[in-house]
């Protein structure tokens, strides 16, 4: 099996779980956020949703430049949430497709200002910020819910309200 192949069988796996999170979001909270340094939730879902299309797109060039701007759009409607994370799944599946496991392994930099900034194997970036980023910022969300009081499904097993196994 061909790393990208793994990868790809991995976000196909997770994507689910992320869709269920997404489906939980409540229209008229998404300008809701817990504390004034974080994220809305609206602009927590929206890029959770976007994540992995952005993040893979990233790891094309070499080296990569960092996005001119961190800050992140906000959903207005909850409506956004699917369509955007089904965009940037197909984006992400298509770009890491087109890397072969030389290119999976090939030192992939990220540069601003002639400074590197970060600098691993492509396969390292993909799994570190594209995947596990992803799920962290999942995770928040799952937060966000429980603190406006929405049923948190079930993620890697049973939640307080969600049991898959029973």
């Amino acid at each position: 099996m061909a790393i990208a192949d793994a990868l790809i069988g991995e976000l196909e796996q997770e994507a689910a779980t992320t869709r269920r999170v997404l489906e939980r979001m409540p229209a008229d909270k998404l300008a809701w956020r817990p504390h004034a340094k974080s994220m809305s939730l609206g602009q927590l879902a929206l890029h959770v949703a976007e994540t992995t299309g952005n993040v893979a797109q990233m790891a094309v060039p070499n080296p990569s430049a960092p996005p001119e701007s961190f800050q992140q759009a906000e959903a207005t409607s909850g409506d956004q949430l699917l369509p955007a994370l089904e965009a940037s799944l197909a984006k992400a599946k298509e770009v890491v497709s087109g890397f072969d496991d030389a290119a999976m392994m090939e030192t992939w930099s990220i540069a601003a200002g002639g400074k590197t900034l970060m600098s691993m194997p492509r396969i390292g970036f993909l799994r570190a910020i594209m995947l596990n980023h992803w799920y962290h910022h999942r995770g928040q969300l799952s937060v966000y819910l429980r603190l406006l009081d929405v049923p948190v499904p079930s993620i890697y097993g049973p939640s307080a309200d969600e049991n898959p196994f029973a």
